[in-house]
């Protein structure tokens, strides 16, 4: 599964703006997200400023903001640099997966934990920015990704149509609880510093608990 970081799109021109203004805002806007991407991964959501990023981008704090509402409006851009190539795989390649709806789900958050132990850290500052109560609205922290919650209903829905997923069963609670273990697991990293690994093995078993629940009645 081939998906890493990526350029992020630039935003379309805005009018009235010349050419070579609107240039340089989004040569801007690239130094403050590949900056911001190298801090987050190393100091954390919370141990990186707004001050920081600009000086390690080479750009004016005023710039910054110019650019970008908040700082969890940047990370928000650095993981959907990173996240969206990844989903778009996933999209393409789990109608294809066989198995059970636990065995689709475990493939499945296997993935992402493979994909984000190669960052752990930018990870875990986007799960530590959902915490965030004054980010801006427009900021998409983890538990706000609708990519992710959406790939699991498609999973729950399909076992509904397999018959091993009950009717009758809330699925947005569900997709609640996988979220909510999916994000927990990572806790230890830093408390075991557990390896992509490890982790899947802890996740395959709350998978199975999960799936207890969403199992049909005999």
């Amino acid at each position: 599964m081939k998906a890493d970081v990526g350029p992020t799109p630039p935003p379309s021109p805005e009018k009235g703006v010349p050419p070579a203004r609107q240039s340089q805002k989004e040569a801007t806007r690239q130094r403050v997200i590949t900056a911001a991407r190298e801090l987050f991964d190393t100091h954390g959501y919370e141990g990186t400023t707004i001050r920081e990023i600009a000086r390690h981008a080479g750009v004016a704090v005023g710039s910054v903001f110019t650019t970008f509402a908040s700082k969890g409006e940047i990370l928000s851009e650095v993981m959907a640099a990173r996240l969206d190539p990844l989903y778009a795989e996933i999209d393409r390649v789990m109608p294809h997966v066989r198995g059970s709806t636990a065995d689709r789900l475990r493939t499945m958050f296997a993935v992402h934990f493979e994909f984000e132990a190669r960052h752990v850290r930018l990870f875990l500052s986007h799960i530590a920015a959902a915490y965030d109560w004054t980010l801006a609205p427009g900021a998409r922290p983890y538990g706000r990704n609708q990519r992710l919650q959406q790939i699991i209903r498609e999973t729950l829905l399909r076992g509904q149509a397999e018959g091993d997923v009950r009717h009758d069963i809330d699925l947005q609670e569900v997709i609640d609880l996988l979220c909510s273990a999916y994000a927990w697991t990572y806790r230890l990293v830093i408390t075991n510093d557990t390896d992509a690994k490890g982790m899947i093995a802890v996740m395959d078993r709350q998978i199975g608990l999960i799936a207890d629940g969403f199992a049909p009645r005999d």
